[in-house]
């Protein structure tokens, strides 16, 4: 544990997911994060769930960070930043979690040299399994980076990227919860079409999914090669692969993870 102080403006989900994340690691104590919000009612539940430090006054958040992470939606940074940037000191590290919003276009905001860190974390945070990719400016030193991927590896797994690729992590992580959830719920629905009862058919689809993805992180198999292994000649599994490829599932989820990286490209430029 460390003696800095976390800081937060929003308290969205990926806030609370972060937050949980750090609270559950034992990284940070609650008395170590500080948040605020536009609502009571979201401090509200913050307090009652994590017993943080609550405010209305995003200032007074920015004055007491030594980490202070930007986490509400990207259409807000410019009015949040602006309200926060004549208080923001240069000792202090940002950490923007918005899709779309660029060193360039966070250095323009804060009109100031700052250390920033662009980061994409995903909601599975909140179990202590997220993938986050980081991306630092060049005003963070290297013991200071150590500082944020320590943040992000006790709720998960980082990987720092040049900012160029930002847009894929999204694509690849950051959104892509979504679709295995809709995943597992489309086997859940069929197991259930066959008789199975709805929470015990969510648990055998969930249980899979996430016993196969562990397959490919520590046996380091290509995951072609762990489906391969799983279809036997004739059989069942081979059949249903079939159907799959029959109705463009690889396709489908190519089309829908790049028309996410579009829509990421899209916001960064508006």
């Amino acid at each position: 544990m460390t003696d800095k102080t976390i800081g937060f403006i929003g308290g969205g989900n990926m806030a609370s997911a972060i937050i949980s994340g750090m609270i559950h690691s034992r990284l940070y104590q609650k008395e170590q994060i500080i948040a605020s919000a536009r609502s009571q009612a979201t401090l509200d539940r913050l307090l009652n769930a994590y017993g943080i430090r609550v405010t209305l006054d995003n200032q007074e958040v920015a004055c007491r960070s030594d980490i202070l992470f930007l986490a509400v939606k990207p259409y807000m940074y410019e009015e949040i930043i602006r309200e926060i940037r004549d208080i923001t000191d240069e000792g202090k590290i940002i950490v923007s979690i918005a899709a779309g919003i660029s060193h360039a276009r966070l250095n323009q905001y804060f009109d100031k040299p700052l250390k920033i860190v662009r980061a994409m974390p995903n909601t599975p945070a909140a179990v202590l399994e997220a993938m986050s990719a980081l991306t630092p400016n060049s005003y963070v030193t290297s013991d200071e980076m150590q500082n944020v991927i320590e943040i992000f590896e006790s709720f998960g797994k980082s990987e720092i990227v040049p900012e160029s690729l930002m847009d894929a992590v999204i694509g690849v992580s950051g959104s892509s919860p979504a679709y295995v959830y809709m995943f597992i719920e489309a086997m859940a629905d069929a197991a259930v079409a066959d008789g199975m009862p709805r929470a015990q058919a969510y648990k055998f689809a969930a249980q899979a999914v996430y016993g196969s993805a562990k397959m490919v992180l520590e046996t380091g198999m290509h995951p072609g090669a762990l489906k391969d292994a799983v279809c036997s000649p004739g059989g069942t599994t081979i059949a249903a692969v079939a159907k799959l490829e029959e109705q463009g599932m690889r396709n489908a989820v190519i089309s829908a993870q790049r028309c996410c990286v579009k829509r990421s490209k899209e916001m960064g430029n508006s």
